[in-house]
């Protein structure tokens, strides 16, 4: 059940290399980029680096790939397990003994090939977050000598198999997408350990470095070009993928988004878009789920945008109402809001706070139209939640106010809160969008935090911040 609270930001750390963008990898779109070498590069030789953080969980999902239909196939993937494969020349290499299932954390992974190596387990190196992995459920190298597809004049893509299947897409973000051509470089030539916390393995500036005649490297801060080379070489060529896929969730700077492994033991619902895009199976299932990341202290804010029209229940949840059992699955009772004593929500279709299993009629206003965005400022400092409509706060509410409360509703003190999206179950139930700060849809305004983090439709109170690591580590 991975989760980040305060005291536990890896991706933190102040001064170094700061990473600004990530691109966000939809597999529902099947959304990928692909480019195909004019001339060949080293086929024996080559080095992928890239930081990753997880989406949807539980399906075969391609990172990088040089495929033609199939019949010539080197890749780097995650199985369905959660372990990472690494083919080439159309066989199993290495299939990693660990599994990566965190979807509130950034991987980095590094594979190193040079199959001139005269010892075998020298030819293909595997690294995660600057480690090298050892041990492997499948452990088969390459003979020496061997050539693979990767730097072969065929087609190389990033975030798929091929074009002609369309078959097992990625999905999560990627940053700081390295593929080097004529080099086995160890992970140090990408990142470093942090000199204060030893532990936490954090970017560098990558640069600088040699890419060779077919190497090229994705830093994905344009999103009108997300498939710009930065090292100046051709372009890939985006499939599926929008301006809005751009994200300033990095690794330098982790914001939060829903988590799929926390979710009710019926009815579990779809997530897309990043973690960000939640829907039902079902229109008589009612669910919950909350973000990667807590609050013990501090003023946070979200937005939440209606996708469909009815019956979204949308604020906060403790963390009494995920280890308590019985409020993870679904019956007549428990349920994000209703006689659930551990959430803060605002009901949607009838403009109601329900605070610890009680309503508070007549407050506010309803949200039941698609592109409605309810805000959600939470002062944790003085034990107060706001709801507002599309900017306007609702009761005549000031989250500025402080103790006073003005227009608030009280919440418990002492408590781990996490942002929270909820389906009542009355009727259907197509989604709602989530903006802790890193929005999966368009914004018309733009609107970031004091710290100029974010980007929100609405204006964030002054004194609260976006729900993400930096802000974490300072206010958290």
């Amino acid at each position: 059940m991975p989760l980040i609270l305060p005291g536990n930001v890896a991706s933190a750390i102040g001064g170094g290399y700061e990473v600004a963008n990530s691109c966000r990898f939809n597999d529902g779109d099947t959304a990928y980029m692909h480019k195909t070498p004019g001339s060949a590069g080293n086929q024996k030789t080559y080095t992928i680096s890239v930081w990753i953080k997880r989406g949807v969980l539980g399906t075969i999902q391609r990172i990088m790939d040089a495929n033609v239909d199939g019949s010539k196939d080197d890749f780097l993937r995650f199985d369905a397990s959660g372990a990472i494969k690494f083919g080439f020349n159309n066989a199993n290499v290495l299939i990693t003994t660990a599994l990566y299932r965190d979807p509130s954390a950034w991987y980095h992974i590094v594979l190193a090939v040079d199959t001139e190596q005269g010892t075998d387990s020298n030819r293909v190196k595997l690294y995660v977050n600057g480690t090298q992995v050892t041990a492997f459920t499948t452990e088969s190298y390459p003979a020496e000598d061997a050539t693979g597809f990767f730097n072969d004049t065929i087609a190389h893509y990033v975030g798929v198999e091929n074009s002609t299947t369309n078959a097992q897409p990625f999905d999560g973000y990627m940053a700081e997408v390295v593929f080097i051509d004529g080099l086995q470089l160890a992970p140090t030539s990408f990142g470093e350990f942090d000199e204060d916390s030893p532990t936490i393995w954090k970017p560098i500036d990558v640069s600088g470095l040699t890419f060779g005649t077919n190497g090229f490297y994705l830093d994905f801060e344009d999103s009108s070009n997300l498939g710009n080379d930065a090292n100046g070489g051709t372009d890939l060529t985006e499939v599926n993928i929008a301006a809005t896929d751009q994200s300033s969730d990095s690794p330098t700077n982790n914001f939060a988004t829903l988590n799929p492994l926390l979710v009710p033991l019926s009815y579990i619902p779809t997530y897309a878009e990043g973690n960000l895009q939640i829907s039902a199976q079902s229109n008589s299932g009612r669910f919950q789920s909350i973000s990667t990341i807590g609050m013990t202290a501090g003023k946070w804010y979200a937005e939440f945008r209606i996708d469909s029209s009815q019956y979204h229940t949308l604020g906060v949840a403790t963390e009494k109402s995920f280890t308590t059992a019985s409020t993870l699955i679904q019956d007549s009772n428990n349920y994000l809001g209703g006689s659930n004593t551990h959430s803060y929500i605002y009901y949607c279709n009838d403009g109601e706070p329900w605070s610890n299993g009680t309503v508070s009629s007549g407050y506010g206003d309803s949200l039941t139209s698609a592109g409605d965005i309810l805000g959600v400022a939470i002062d944790i400092t003085n034990s107060k939640i706001y709801y507002s409509k599309n900017g306007t706060w609702q009761n005549s509410g000031d989250p500025e106010s402080g103790a006073t409360g003005t227009g608030a509703v009280s919440i418990a003190s002492g408590e781990t809160y996490f942002f929270a999206v909820g389906d009542l179950a009355t009727g259907s139930f197509s989604g709602t969008s989530c903006n802790f700060g890193n929005p999966s849809f368009s914004i018309s305004s733009g609107n970031a935090d004091g710290n100029g983090y974010g980007n929100f439709e609405y204006s964030v109170p002054s004194g609260f911040y976006a729900l993400c690591t930096k802000n974490l580590a300072e206010f958290g």
